[in-house]
């Protein structure tokens, strides 16, 4: 039986990255635009109403869980588990989502995860992916002020509190 974890153990937890459940609102709107043509001729058009389930449907299941393990993708029809042995970095290109890339070569698209879901994936990973926005504040900290020549303006002030 495994020790029961207490406010002594860092226990990382998983992040799951998904789309914005306001979606679902985009999903209405799709029914309500395509109700126009089903409801004028249904034999022609009522296989519309297939767009909007499977929006919602898409919506409901695309995700990203970061793990300690690894990263498990899932998309509208199937998904894929991969350990961070299996992964050698991160593809973040100009338009849609992040890749994985593989030891393999190859690359695995990773829903949902944008570059601004970095410090995200960085907290749930354990420290394997390295968060960009946590370093160059940590640089920005130590960094010496470039509009100063190393004195203390507070030192040479006057004192005006009389004493």
């Amino acid at each position: 039986m495994p020790p029961e974890s207490s406010s002594h153990t860092t226990d990382i937890p998983k992040q799951v990255i998904r789309i914005s459940p306001l979606a679902y609102i985009g999903c209405a709107f799709l029914l309500f635009a395509v109700s126009f043509p089903i409801f004028g001729w249904p034999a022609a058009f009522g296989w519309l109403v297939v767009a909007p389930i499977l929006a919602a449907a898409w919506v409901a299941r695309v995700r990203t869980t970061v793990t300690p393990e690894g990263l498990h993708v899932r998309r509208l029809v199937g998904g894929r588990a991969l350990s961070w042995s299996e992964i050698t970095g991160f593809r973040f290109p100009k338009r849609g989502w992040a890749r994985a890339t593989l030891t393999d070569g190859g690359e695995v698209a990773l829903p949902v995860v944008t570059f601004d879901r970095l410090p995200q994936l960085a907290a749930a990973s354990g420290g394997r992916i390295p968060d960009p926005y946590a370093a160059a504040a940590a640089d920005a900290e130590q960094a010496p002020d470039p509009t100063s020549d190393g004195e203390d303006p507070d030192k040479n002030q006057p004192r005006t509190d009389g004493g």
